[in-house]
């Protein structure tokens, strides 16, 4: 017999200054359990089955708190107000000129030094018929690490019992800035080991490359008859040490693939993902126009957790996003929130095993 859905709370930790940070564990009915807590809106445990019912945990996670705090490459958190970079942490908006946080190099990295992956979120649980989440929510003042404006950011996690994780973002300002908030877990379907089998699609046609810094030329290049063609799916780890200038960049897959055929927030298929051995599959669905793929080049062994070792391509991540350094290139989709508008997205990860059908 099913169990209903529910949510529980638990003390997770203090912060130095001494705020209690909350766990809330979501479960639905078939037994998906996923912890969140309210630093950094981290996704700390996803068990999720394989395709003989075992449940593992699927994403990349640290021990406690302070270990959080102390040094974690956003495993799990929430990003903003900017994911991903945007060059030497400058872009101006309506004829003013403003200097970010540079946190990455000269470049600004995922909001700054205090994004949105290191503020404490307000927490609130809930459960439906259908469902258990939470609602996150946070304000981030004007001038909160160079930005703009007073952001009102509200961001929904909700577990169904269709085994999707759906997240929706929520967020207003009362000046003109910019906006670009995601999701950024590290995935191992095996639960250990590397990542390079994994089975890959990403349903692009192009990427926007980079120069050295990881920071967009302005162009886009096709995917196809390069490393970067993931429209069928084949193995992370095929093409990944070919000699190519943007693999060599990003010590691998560290980009923004720009998604096909996608109308202006429509909801559809991003990416999937199959581990052949376990037989899970991670499906990406998002109403963003792109994706940062990112294969875990930087893990490098120095960090452990769950009783794992991160070592190089332990995880990837699947970033649905806006592309990076938008406000510098004018032929990218506007990141502009202006007063009296309202930013919206939303991300679903959805899934699977080879036992069952695919969408």
């Amino acid at each position: 017999m099913k169990t209903l859905p529910s949510t529980r709370q638990h003390h997770y930790g203090y912060l130095a200054d001494g705020t209690e940070i909350t766990l809330v564990e979501l479960r639905n009915c078939n037994g998906i359990e996923i912890d969140i807590i309210g630093y950094g809106g981290i996704i700390t445990r996803l068990l999720t089955a394989d395709k003989n019912g075992q449940f593992t945990d699927i994403v990349l996670g640290l021990d406690d708190l302070d270990s959080y705090v102390k040094s974690s490459p956003y495993f799990g958190a929430l990003i903003g107000r900017y994911g991903n970079r945007i060059a030497k942490g400058k872009f101006s908006l309506q004829g003013k000129t403003y200097q970010l946080d540079t946190n990455d190099g000269e470049n600004h990295l995922h909001g700054g030094v205090q994004g949105f992956d290191k503020k404490v979120w307000k927490m609130a649980p809930f459960v439906t018929e259908h469902s258990a989440g939470v609602v996150m929510s946070l304000v981030s003042p004007d001038g909160d690490q160079g930005y703009p404006g007073k952001l009102t950011t509200e961001v929904v996690y909700e577990l169904t019992n269709e085994d999707e994780l759906d997240i929706r973002f929520n967020a207003t300002t009362d000046k003109p800035t910019i906006v670009n908030l995601t999701q950024h877990s590290y995935f191992n379907l095996a639960g250990k080991g590397t990542i390079v089998d994994h089975q890959l699609m990403i349903k692009a046609d192009s990427i926007t490359p980079v120069d050295k810094g990881l920071i967009p030329t302005g162009e886009l290049t096709d995917v196809a008859n390069t490393p970067f063609d993931f429209r069928q799916l084949k193995a992370i780890g095929k093409q990944i040490n070919e000699d190519n200038q943007q693999l060599a960049y990003g010590l691998g897959y560290d980009h923004n693939f720009v998604l096909a055929d996608k109308g202006k927030g429509e909801m559809s298929l991003a990416a999937r993902v199959v581990e052949p051995t376990s037989g899970r599959i991670l499906e990406v669905h998002s109403e963003e126009p792109a994706v940062q793929f990112y294969s875990g080049n930087f893990l490098d062994g120095s960090l452990s957790g769950k009783g794992r070792t991160f070592a190089h391509r332990s995880g990837f991540c699947l970033e649905p996003q806006h592309y990076p350094d938008s406000p510098n290139h004018s032929n990218f989709p506007s990141t502009t929130l202006l007063p009296g508008e309202t930013y919206q997205t939303r991300i679903s990860y959805r899934f699977l095993t080879t036992s069952q059908q695919l969408s």
